[in-house]
């Protein structure tokens, strides 16, 4: 259990800092905590390679309750407009990190046997697209009001051009298309840190 505490320290800190970052906005359609939320995505990764499928679950399983201990503690804290945390975002939240990360330890260890980028770029990008189309739609789609009638999610379903320029849909999917962006793009980066630390860790070449 020792060898995998710092990819559980590592996943604690993503979880921990993202959830804080997500308070605080960057632009008009992402906050601070969709920089680091994607490297939770590495962590696991890393430790599917270097330890294997099940040290990557115990990893996932970590974050998750670290994720809810978040949660729990952010719909006791009251903003502006109501707890910081609701009832929807709390449910979005951890179905969409759980399922998404238990789909990547799965794919990437199909794939582990191909070349060394293809188990991370591909269970990465499969992972993201799930765990952001789970919190977005489970969070503020205007189908899903039924999961807490008192929370008003109107402002996230008004109608806009999407990013600003593209066809109109509601504020959500713009949210969710510039989160899915960044995940991408993360992706593609992290390949550099995932060889270097799983050669470092493991002490042989990927």
């Amino acid at each position: 259990m020792n060898k995998y505490l710092p990819g559980i320290l590592a996943m604690a800190t993503i979880v921990v800092a993202s959830n804080i970052l997500v308070q605080f906005l960057y632009g008009d359609w992402l906050t601070w905590g969709a920089f680091t939320y994607p490297f939770a995505f590495l962590v696991t990764d890393v430790m599917n390679r270097v330890y294997g499928k099940a040290a990557a679950r115990q990893v996932v399983y970590a974050g998750f309750v670290v994720g809810v201990i978040c949660s729990l503690i952010g719909t006791q804290i009251v903003g502006e407009f109501g707890p910081l945390v609701t009832f929807r975002i709390a449910c979005a939240s951890g179905i969409a990190f759980l399922a998404a990360q238990l789909v990547d330890v799965r794919i990437f260890d199909a794939l582990r046997r191909g070349p060394w980028w293809s188990a991370p770029l591909a269970s990465t990008l499969v992972g993201s697209t799930l765990d952001t189309a789970l919190f977005f739609s489970i969070a503020f789609a205007a189908q899903l009001t039924f999961l807490e009638p008192g929370n008003d999610v109107g402002w996230a379903n008004e109608v806009l051009p999407l990013l600003g320029t593209g066809p109109e849909a509601p504020l959500w999917v713009s949210l969710a298309v510039a989160d899915w962006c960044v995940k991408v793009g993360i992706a593609l980066l992290a390949l550099v840190p995932f060889r270097v630390l799983v050669t470092k860790i493991s002490r042989r070449p990927v």
